[in-house]
């Protein structure tokens, strides 16, 4: 059978509806990929694109690795699936000691999920039914961020912070109110790394506690915020974010789905900032995108909180019919032995610097009003054409990937997270390719 791909005008397109996507746009202009290795993508015109973003945050490893190819395929073949609820397999068991033995210390109860998504759903619902395990059942109140993303279920919908996701669908959740936003381009525009000022923008807890009392269960922040264009937390916010939760009795969740395994050169970003949440939320780079799976890390105190009663009765009402799939706890552990054996994450930090300059280096083109980063993450913020905003963004995006470079745009902010295997070269390759097209759209 000749498996050749096809090419875009061979292709019916009108059955697939593509998420977070003009589908109108997109068809009368289609953007196909076929193939993947290392840090490239090939087109359906057989050219090359180097993927900047790491697909969507979660190829941490590189595209096309053979190991878990391998893995995954002997994984199917011995065991393809095992009932997820009253029943398991050996590799769940394996893989969640192996990421407990990654973790800050205390996060070392592993529950799976499917997606980030799931993970920020899941860590919300364990919030809430640790509360009222330890008798704080009127703590029922969540707490989220402005521009934050955590994901399309109606919970990480309703503690986001993304306008556009949220408008369409009416009401969210009850009970749950915002932290403000730490974006603050008149003090901090392009900080390299975290930015000296907002660190007080964390009292605006305080601010909620006074008007909801005790009713508050638990507070979701990205580390970084990504989705919304890399806003890197303000010197000193997280650690004033953990004393007002510890204070209060809140728990403090972390949403990992995109700086964990490794992006900011650590294995997670609460290891980076030396901060510790009582949740944390990953997918993404957890199989290198492969297969899909999250996991939530739980700390231990919120566990056994759960672990009362007779020992007959299930604990937590909560799961998924692929909970710690088989072929994605194959692909996990085949990702983790990689990033162990090359060293990814040290790697990642020690490259960090060198993709900071090269993103700084385009401080002076015209339009560009903002430049962030931290570790593997930058952003590339411009300046809104009066025509209406998000319209340079695209034009930029479409201009580089028309010459060899994928970069994932946010309204007007190009956002770039590399693989950790990129190299100095493949940088400069981004840089020069992302100038151009900054350059050239008006």
């Amino acid at each position: 059978m000749d498996h050749a791909p096809q090419l875009a005008n061979e292709l019916d397109l009108s059955a697939c509806w593509i998420p977070f996507t003009a589908n109108r746009q997109f068809k009368a202009a289609p953007r196909l990929f076929t193939a993947a290795e290392g840090v490239w993508f090939t087109g359906t015109d057989g050219k090359r694109v180097l993927d900047a973003s790491a697909g969507m945050w979660c190829v941490n490893a590189g595209h096309g690795r053979p190991e878990i190819a391998k893995a995954v395929e002997q994984q199917l073949t011995t065991l393809d699936y095992a009932p997820a609820f009253q029943m398991a397999h050996p590799a769940e068991f394996e893989l969640a000691t192996r990421l407990a033995a990654m973790a800050p210390a205390g996060l070392d109860r592993i529950f799976f999920t499917n997606s980030g998504s799931e993970s920020v759903d899941t860590a919300l619902k364990i919030a809430l039914a640790y509360q009222r395990a330890r008798g704080e059942s009127q703590r029922t109140r969540l707490i989220g961020r402005e521009r934050a993303y955590h994901g399309a279920g109606f919970g990480g919908m309703s503690v986001g912070g993304i306008v556009a996701n949220r408008r369409t669908f009416g009401p969210m959740l009850p009970g749950v109110d915002h932290l403000p936003h730490t974006f603050d381009l008149a003090r901090n525009a392009f900080s390299k790394g975290q930015p000296e000022h907002g660190a007080e923008l964390a009292d605006g807890l305080e601010r909620l506690i006074a008007l909801h009392g005790d009713t508050i269960a638990a507070v979701i922040v990205e580390p970084v915020a990504g989705s919304t264009g890399v806003l890197p937390p303000p010197k000193g916010y997280l650690e004033r974010l953990r004393k007002i939760c510890d204070t209060h009795g809140i728990l403090l969740i972390f949403d990992e789905v995109i700086t964990g395994y490794g992006r900011l050169g650590t294995p997670f970003a609460a290891q980076y900032f030396g901060v510790t949440p009582d949740l944390m939320t990953t997918a993404k780079g957890l199989t290198n995108a492969a297969i899909p799976m999250g996991a939530v890390f739980v700390e231990r105190k919120v566990h056994d909180a759960l672990m009362q009663g007779p020992e007959h009765v299930i604990e937590l009402f909560h799961g998924y019919t692929y909970s710690g799939h088989p072929a994605a706890c194959a692909a996990a552990m085949a990702t983790l032995d990689i990033y162990k054996r090359e060293g990814l994450f040290e790697r990642a930090a020690k490259i960090a610097p060198v993709f900071q300059e090269a993103v700084h280096s385009l401080k002076d083109v015209a339009n560009v009003i903002d430049i962030r980063n931290l570790g593997l993450m930058a952003a590339i913020e411009m300046k809104p054409r009066e025509d209406g905003p998000a319209k340079r963004g695209y034009d930029v995006f479409i201009d580089c990937l028309a010459n060899g470079l994928y970069a994932r745009q946010t309204g007007d902010i190009i956002a770039m997270s590399p693989p950790l295997t990129i190299t100095e070269d493949e940088i400069g390759y981004a840089i020069d390719k992302l100038g151009a097209a900054l350059k050239a759209v008006a």
